[in-house]
């Protein structure tokens, strides 16, 4: 008889730049029973790098391009949805976070037209609003998927890239989830993703100089809340502040978390005669 196989132990691996490496520090730590890669402050600057160099090709692509993409992504998490089911998440909870991809999937094109258009002004001129991408935003995700995927999604969806700092015990979902991601026509760096401790990752990222913008929706600490803030004072990020009650990620999510990443460009065109 042949002896006993030996199963391969996976250890989950940081997400950056559409690869996955380990972390440059080599740590690692358990988290539901499995090994997962820590984060270090190389990490992050090397997440911040690759988010910045896929800004220009993520940005300049069309609304429409941009929808598809994330209708191909929901489309392969409905193919591994049995998949997530066996991380521990619930079935209802799996098919609530795909419904929620294509919702935003169906709001790439329609953003501008509502949030953008055609102000009234004295002369002959034509004065047009349009909101444009903010650029590098970093996201402190919550452990629940479905937050984690209200949370990327519309950062995304708009133009911009992000950062993502997994919840350090429910990292699992948001390393699966990158899995999808690298095999969904999403660009490289468009979204990149570390484990670990955002209690020490989140500061070198709220400081950085290269990231426009922080959501701390899912920071539960506030003393370490207001720190943050306050690091990213430096350079003007705009900050989604944590809300005085727990979200429910079940909820309509509105368009609040697509216009938080926008930035308003208007110009002024002259009328022909």
């Amino acid at each position: 008889m042949s002896e006993a196989r030996v199963a391969v132990r996976k250890t989950y691996k940081l997400f950056i730049g559409g690869k996955f490496p380990r972390s440059e520090s080599g740590r690692s730590y358990i988290a539901q029973d499995a090994n997962v890669a820590l984060a270090s402050r190389k990490d992050v600057r090397d997440a911040v790098v690759a988010a910045r160099a896929a800004v220009k090709g993520w940005s300049g692509a069309t609304a429409y391009n941009r929808g598809q993409i994330l209708y191909r992504v929901a489309e392969m998490l409905e193919g591994r949805r049995d998949q997530f089911v066996g991380l521990g998440l619930s079935a209802g909870e799996v098919d609530e976070a795909i419904d929620r991809w294509v919702w935003y999937a169906g709001w790439s094109d329609k953003i501008t037209q509502v949030y953008g258009g055609a102000n009234p002004v004295a002369g002959p001129y034509f004065n047009l609003s349009a909101p444009e991408p903010t650029g590098v935003v970093g996201l402190a995700a919550p452990p629940s998927f479905l937050g984690l995927v209200s949370v990327i999604a519309p950062a995304i969806v708009t133009g911009n890239t992000a950062i993502v700092l997994a919840a350090k015990d429910a990292p699992l979902a948001a390393v699966t989830l990158a899995e999808v991601l690298a095999t969904s026509d999403l660009p490289g760096g468009v979204v990149n993703i570390l484990t670990g401790d955002p209690a020490e990752t989140a500061p070198w990222l709220a400081a950085h100089m290269d990231v426009n913008a922080i959501d701390l929706t899912a920071v539960t600490d506030p003393a370490l809340a207001t720190s943050l803030e306050e690091a990213a004072a430096g350079n003007l990020k705009r900050v989604l502040r944590p809300p005085l009650t727990a979200p429910d990620w079940s909820a309509d999510p509105g368009l609040t978390r697509m216009t938080a990443y926008l930035e308003t460009k208007t110009v002024w065109h002259p009328k022909g005669i």
